[in-house]
């Protein structure tokens, strides 16, 4: 007997460069993931000229199972993310199109609580480690000379608005940041810039956790299975050792005295006295 369990497909939307700003005239790549195959997921996006138009609609070039979008614009800008023919959608990635001098390099994706995050402040043109001031829900947090701020052990009160400012170069767009709850795993993802395509990327990734409903659903189904067998097995060994045996077998042989009527039957044989009369 096999025993069968099913799952539900999940799709992770991957954005190339791993930032959630991007300079005029940059190209963006996209894909939906799913155990490395893309098919039945479509890439949407909703910006303040466009609502639920799919990648090839009048913006980017699908390309297999990513969606190339060269030049990007302003008009750009907006929420994306990944559809399934049967309405599913993956998580929304926010990408905002900088028509100034400066960005802010953060994570596209929510960051995990315990998590260091670092955040760039960008300019167009080099050098780019220049001093910036650093905001969140529009409040100065701290000016760093190298263009980078780095935030330990992220917690729920992270969450929010971040901005930069550079002296002479200007103010780059504002991002969101979320911060998810923790997970069983201790490892800890820090969050850098490489040199050569200055993107976010994470130094370590988390292994994909199994859902307690799986495990919940795999316990029952073996449950179903093996009680009967243990049920039938005790059932078995029970009668096996009540079962009767020759051992067990007796025979009484049980010597009676004859009835009252057939004793007295007997007697009056014994008293019988034979006369001869000549």
């Amino acid at each position: 007997m096999s025993l069968l369990c099913c799952r539900i497909n999940q799709v992770l939307l991957t954005v190339s460069p791993r930032r959630s700003q991007l300079f005029k005239y940059e190209s963006v790549s996209l894909s939906c993931e799913e155990d490395d195959s893309s098919a039945g997921w479509t890439l949407r996006r909703n910006t303040t000229k466009q609502q639920m138009t799919q990648c090839g609609d009048g913006w980017g070039k699908p390309a297999g199972s990513f969606c190339n979008i060269t030049n990007v614009y302003p008009s750009d800008s907006g929420v994306y993310w990944c559809e399934s023919r049967e309405g599913s959608t993956s998580s929304i990635i926010n990408i905002t199109v900088s028509g100034g001098s400066v960005i802010l390099q953060s994570p596209v994706l929510p960051v995990m609580e315990g998590h260091d995050v670092t955040l760039h402040c960008q300019t167009k043109s080099p050098p780019s480690k220049l001093p910036a001031d650093f905001y969140k829900d529009g409040s100065l947090i701290r000016t760093e000379p190298t263009g980078h701020m780095t935030i330990h052990h992220v917690t729920k009160s992270d969450e929010g608005l971040y901005k930069c400012h550079i002296s002479s170069h200007g103010e780059s767009p504002p991002s969101w940041i979320s911060v998810t709850g923790k997970t069983t795993t201790t490892t800890t993802t820090t969050y850098t810039t490489t040199s050569s395509a200055s993107e976010l990327i994470p130094t370590s990734s988390l292994p994909p956790a199994s859902t307690s409903l799986q495990l919940v659903f795999i316990l029952v189904l073996h449950l179903v299975v093996f009680c009967p067998y243990f049920i039938s097995t005790l059932l078995m060994v029970s009668l096996y050792r009540h079962r009767p045996t020759e051992n067990h077998l007796s025979v009484s042989m049980v010597m009676t005295s004859p009835p009252q009527a057939e004793q007295g039957l007997d007697d009056d044989y014994d008293d019988v006295t034979t006369e001869h009369h000549f």
